[in-house]
């Protein structure tokens, strides 16, 4: 699968809009490729630079709709979304999308990741990401990525 964003490129800086440091809305993105048998998408966003043994996440969605290829800009704090699309609790311990705010230094590596399944998640909104992962074991037909960067200096 692949993952594009109108905000940013591949490995390119996520724009200030999308961070903390700015409005904190979520970036568009949009996908391709998922299989034909796919019946629900999984998105994940962490932060694996962050100072700690695991990775910060940022943003946890799932049962996207198999027939959805892409998500506007600035997606609300709802637990479930029009499309009946479920929101998770990320890091910031909030639902749905809290964006890059590193420590000053070097910029982090934000990983938005797609996943195409073939079933829809038994979980309720508020989901972890382990939790998620969890659900998703052994029903990932594909998977897509997307890195942005971001630091303070």
């Amino acid at each position: 699968m692949q993952v594009t964003s109108s905000a940013f490129d591949e490995g390119g800086m996520i724009p200030t809009q999308c961070t903390a440091d700015g409005k904190n809305v979520s970036p568009s993105l949009a996908w391709s490729g998922a299989p034909a048998t796919t019946k629900s998408l999984a998105l994940i966003c962490d932060d694996p630079d962050a100072p700690r043994a695991q990775a910060w996440v940022h943003w946890v969605l799932f049962n996207l709709p198999p027939d959805k290829h892409e998500l506007s800009e600035a997606i609300g704090q709802d637990e479930t979304l029009a499309d009946g699309a479920r929101q998770g609790k990320n890091d910031f311990n909030k639902i749905g999308y809290g964006g890059p705010s590193p420590p000053r230094g070097p910029a982090h590596r934000y990983f938005f990741k797609v996943y195409a399944l073939d079933t829809l998640l038994d979980l309720k909104p508020g989901a972890t990401k382990q939790q998620v992962e969890s659900a998703m074991k052994g029903h990932v037909l594909a998977k897509g990525e997307l890195m942005g960067k971001y630091g303070r200096s």
